[in-house]
């Protein structure tokens, strides 16, 4: 490979290209995969079991299509500090789909701590697992069965241009320099080529889980930037979609919240050869629980036959009453118990209430401001009669306990509890 100037001596040794396997025997498959996000927790629920069963389903794929390489690009943690069980369950992973006879390439996200998800990479190397976290191994491919795979890690822009030599500090300005980088490497081999990156790609779809990474407002590059690859695999946003021809988000393999659940999420299944893409198919990832989006009235959602469907998903519920209703979360669960959110959008608008500043100064009963506290908290629904006895009671207990402690006051120090309480 031709010597670089900016990348001299240690740094350019640890990431020279990898060639590791058989030789090319023709066609070479690969899974490309991205924003696993393990650790990751869905509104009120862990999502590692759910991880761990995408993992099943990776392994078994692998053997049943005799994968060559598994690809993650990016955010394969959803923190820089991963815990410990989620660190558990990525070693797992790797060995698992190692042993069953493919290799992984990973790179960084904007979610992952370059320097730990990079620790040992040049050793793990060796036995099949190729990490790429370093603005320094920009354009040293691993080969893989005649295939060179340029797993570009997420580079910031402002810390990544002059390592890369160029004074654009944008995510489109990096990564053409990333891939001048790339095609000068590949002008070098022959076979087909697969471009990994993490980045907001031209034409694509966000979704509210998917973090900005916008640079003065300008996070987008045009596809353009990556021609010469036969395929590129693209990490960061969550909705798998099809950008160009062979330029293609795999999005997250699961739902990490209620904006995707409308996605079909699932991995790519990619063959190349000499002559560049041969055939793509989207695999269905397993689906854990659905995602349901309801809206109504709540009595309507509660009778609804045609919400069956929703009593063993996971619910986003937006209720429309005029009024909000009581213990509405209560209700909702026992159709539907695995609600996990709850929102408010009263039709027509929200019942017009003053503040409870206001109202306070317009009352002078203890137990009117008592429950006109209760209603103001409570989107505008008042106090029933049960209610106001409730706060009748604690109010008159409260009254008896103030009147004991000014007499006990006022026999330790006669005329001391008069001019503390106003008593005349």
């Amino acid at each position: 490979m031709a010597s670089r100037p900016d990348r001299k001596g240690a740094c350019a040794r640890r990431f020279q290209a990898v060639s590791p396997g058989r030789p090319s025997l023709g066609n070479v498959r690969l899974i490309h995969t991205s924003d696993w996000h393990l650790g990751r927790a869905f509104p009120g629920v862990g999502m590692l079991p759910a991880q761990a069963r995408y993992v099943d389903h990776l392994v078994d794929v692998v053997r049943s299509e005799r994968v060559d390489a598994v690809l993650v690009s990016g955010d394969v943690y959803d923190r820089a500090l991963p815990s410990p069980a989620t660190v558990e369950l990525l070693s797992e992973a790797v060995t698992r789909l190692i042993d069953a006879g493919t290799q992984v390439v990973l790179s960084s996200g904007n979610h992952d701590s370059a320097i730990r998800l990079g620790f040992a990479a040049p050793l793990l190397s060796r036995a099949g697992l190729h990490i790429r976290t370093s603005v320094t191994s920009v354009g040293s491919p691993v080969v893989i069965a005649g295939t060179a795979f340029y797993a570009l890690p997420y580079l910031e822009p402002a810390t990544s241009a002059e390592p890369l030599g160029t004074d654009e500090r944008t995510h489109a300005g990096v990564l053409r320099a990333a891939m001048a980088r790339v095609r000068a490497d590949l002008a070098t081999r022959q076979g087909p080529s697969v471009v990994m990156a993490h980045a907001f790609v031209t034409g694509a779809a966000s979704c509210d889980s998917e973090r900005d990474i916008s640079v003065g407002g300008v996070s987008a590059v045009p596809p353009s930037v990556f021609d010469g690859a036969d395929y590129v695999a693209l990490g960061h946003l969550h909705g798998s979609q099809t950008i160009a021809e062979g330029v293609r988000y795999s999005g997250s393999p699961y739902a990490m919240s209620f904006s995707e659940h409308a996605h079909a999420k699932g991995s790519w299944l990619v063959e190349v050869d000499d002559s560049g893409l041969v055939s793509s198919e989207l695999v269905a990832a397993p689906v854990d629980r659905p995602l349901r989006v309801l809206r109504g009235d709540l009595h309507e959602l509660l009778a609804d036959p045609a919400l069956d469907g929703a009593e063993h998903a996971y619910c986003q519920v937006t209720l429309t009453d005029p009024v909000r209703p009581l213990g509405a979360m209560d209700q909702l669960r026992r159709r539907f118990p695995h609600t996990v959110q709850l929102r408010f959008e009263p039709r027509g608008g929200a019942v017009p209430i003053s503040s409870y500043a206001a109202v306070l100064g317009r009352r002078s009963d203890d137990v009117d401001v008592c429950c006109d506290f209760l209603a103001h908290v409570r989107g505008g629904y008042p106090a029933a009669a049960g209610e106001r006895t409730l706060f009748a009671e604690a109010v008159e207990a409260s009254r008896v306990e103030r009147a004991a402690r000014l007499d006990e006051l006022g026999a330790m120090l006669p005329g001391l509890g008069d001019e503390l309480f106003g008593v005349a």
